[in-house]
């Protein structure tokens, strides 16, 4: 694994922090789904087992494999031939492209959110987020500031006003997730980054949009060489 790591309980139904009101059992089951890989409910390698996840959200088949191909495309899934799906692994070489390909987007995004940005109020909310700190000995405390850092590097997407870039940083965000999580059952907790996210809004609220990339893309590479370090010190390259 690249970050070994215990297995959390299995979480209820009506226990799942979930994304806005779905609207479908499908939906449902695919936020469910989706939040209990991410917070390592379902470990890497595990075997996804339709009948299983159709009783236990009470619905049929139909919803459980609508949400595992949505799953699939997002590279949470995997599908093995004549075996099913499993839940994917999170090679260091692919953890290093995503630390790239992050870098890049994002630092585009935030070059674009200063020239383009016009909502105030989500710059405000945004610097908000930025102080939110935890405890390293309230692990609550810590899943509140990874729903924030989320939070915050979505919202400079959106200042964008660009939906493919949104949909970019939001799909890349939930394997940022998986890491944090599995994080914390090492006892590793990430650094505060309230001062580069300062940094970084000033930038944009400052229409800098070249240092806005920059402070960005040197926010993530340095973010990338602390996960590596960590992930390559482990005895196995996946997550």
């Amino acid at each position: 694994m690249v970050l070994s790591r215990k297995t959390p309980a299995r979480s209820r139904w009506s226990q799942s922090r979930s994304v806005g009101t779905p609207r479908t059992l499908g939906e449902r089951v695919y936020q469910q789904l989706r939040h209990e890989i991410i917070h390592g409910v379902f470990q890497a390698g595990e075997a996804i087992n339709e009948k299983v996840l159709a009783r236990k959200y009470r619905g049929s088949r139909t919803p459980v494999r609508e949400a595992v191909m949505r799953l699939q495309q997002e590279n949470l899934l995997r599908l093995v031939p004549n075996k099913g799906y499993f839940v994917s692994h999170l090679t260091l070489h692919e953890l290093n492209e995503m630390y790239e390909y992050r870098a890049e987007v994002e630092g585009f995004c935030a070059e674009l959110a200063a020239r383009r940005w016009n909502d105030q109020s989500l710059l405000q909310k945004l610097t908000s987020l930025v102080h939110i700190e935890y405890r390293t000995d309230d692990r609550a405390s810590y899943e509140h500031f990874i729903e924030a850092d989320t939070e915050f590097h979505i919202g400079i997407a959106q200042l964008t006003r660009n939906r493919l870039v949104v949909r970019a940083v939001t799909e890349v965000r939930c394997h940022m997730e998986r890491i944090m999580f599995a994080a914390i059952d090492i006892g590793y907790y990430g650094e505060v980054p309230a001062r580069e996210h300062t940094k970084i809004l000033e930038a944009i609220g400052g229409r800098d949009a070249l240092l806005a990339r920059k402070l960005m893309y040197d926010h993530i590479v340095g973010s990338k060489d602390k996960v590596l370090q960590l992930a390559s010190g482990t005895s196995s390259p996946n997550l």
